[in-house]
Formats: structure tokens, sequence, C-alpha cells
């Protein structure tokens, strides 16, 4: 195969998996969280660890890092992120060992360090809201049947699905699921859990590459050397070359 076919295919399948991926995300709410904001990632940190730590691990991140990125004090740290017998060098773990996971839920339940890299914010924010709870249980437009129950309902409330009949392309008639009917309040408002769940996103974004608090702010004082960089660069060729020039 010449380079140029190999090229032609290359750009076929970028082409056709773009839409692909762009349909498969293009329901999904904008997360609007910010890394950057400590505030925000110190209430998501507590809020994490008290609410999925209990059966999610993130094993590539030390409680004692969370001190030096999030502005935390490890008197904080231990009293409101750590519990049980961990110590503060110790890694993000949960309590539920992997064995108990699937012999009580069967399946452990999954380490969460990259998934906001693998599924993007806006997914973790769109799936942590569209909980809503059916006869069967609880259940999610994002992820269908999920596993997980609805760990923070009392928070949020108890949703009702809102469905509508339609007739598809073949003529049959289907329902599609058009928004959600709060059946019973819960502790907060619809905008004070969003900020929850907000702040949990940006919590899980840094922990999936808690390197890009520092790399983007270094990349600033880099782009400013450059600058500076190029500029004396500028100036060293003018006065070399004015010489030569005349």
């Amino acid at each position: 195969m010449s380079y140029r076919n190999l090229l032609a295919g290359v750009v076929l399948a970028l082409a056709v998996a773009g839409p692909a991926d762009a349909a498969k995300y293009a329901d999904l709410d904008h997360a609007g969280s910010n890394i950057f904001d400590r505030a925000s990632l110190q209430r998501g940190a507590a809020a994490f660890a008290n609410y999925c730590m209990g059966c999610h691990s993130v094993k590539f991140m030390r409680y004692n890092r969370l001190v030096r990125d999030l502005g935390l004090t490890e008197n904080e740290v231990e009293e409101f992120l750590i519990f049980g017998e961990q110590e503060i060098t110790d890694y993000m773990l949960s309590a539920m060992s992997y064995e108990d996971g699937t012999d009580w839920l069967g399946k452990a339940p999954p380490d969460l360090s990259l998934t906001a890299r693998a599924r993007s914010a806006d997914w973790i924010y769109t799936f942590l809201r569209s909980y809503y709870l059916t006869d069967e249980g609880w259940n999610n437009t994002v992820l269908e049947n999920p596993s997980m129950p609805h760990v923070m309902w009392e928070l949020q409330g108890i949703q009702r699905a809102l469905k509508e009949s339609y007739t598809d392309e073949f003529g049959e008639t289907r329902t599609r699921l058009v928004g959600f009917e709060l059946d019973r309040p819960g502790k907060m408002s619809v905008d004070e859990y969003d900020r929850l769940v907000r702040d949990i996103t940006a919590f899980m974004e840094y922990i999936a590459e808690p390197a890009r608090l520092q790399r983007e702010r270094i990349g600033v004082w880099v782009m400013l050397f450059l600058a500076l960089l190029t500029f004396l660069s500028y100036l060293l060729y003018q006065e070399y070359w004015r010489d030569i020039k005349k």
C-alpha cells in the first residue's frame, strides 16, 4: 500500500470517527468545572471522600498530595478526608476490597483515577445529575441500568422520568425520555446540587491529571520567556547584520 493510500485511509477513518464521537456526547450537559478553583476542589474532595470512596478507589493519588495542590493542611486532610486506619501518606483506596466488592456486588466497583480522561468532565457531570427512579430501581439516562445506585439521592431528591410516544421512521410506536419530574425534594435545591456535582467533577478532573495544575501555571511563564527570548534574538540579529547590510 502506498503512503498516499495509507494517508487517505487515516483521513477517512478520522472523518468517520469524528461525527460518531460528536453524536455520542451530543446530549451531555456542560460541566463548567474549574480545576484552578481551589475552593471548588476542596469541596469536591470532601464530597468525593464521603459519597464515592465507600466503594471506589483512586489508586494513583496519595492523600498528602492534596496538601500541596489543594492548599489543605495535614490536619484537615486527616479529619475530613481520611476514614479508618489509613495514613496521610497512603494511596486513596476504598475501604471495600476488590474481593468483597466482587462477592457483594457481583463486580468490583472500578477505580476512578482516570474516569475524567476516559469519559470527560461533561459525562461525569451529566451522569451524576441524571438518575431517575423506576419500579425496578434506579436508572440513568447517560448509562442505562448502572450497577451503581444513586448514592446522593437524599441530596438531589427522587426524580421520575417524563416520557412521550412517537412514531419512528418505520412506522412503529416508541417512547423516549424528554425530561425529569421531581417526585420527592432532596436536602438541596437544584442549584445547590448542581454546584456539588460540579465540584466533584472538578476534583475528578484534577485526580485524572494532577500535573495539569503545575503544567499550565508554568506554561504561562514559559511563553513569556520565549517571547522575551525572541525579542532579544531579534535585536541581536539586527545588530549582527547592521554592518553587513551597509
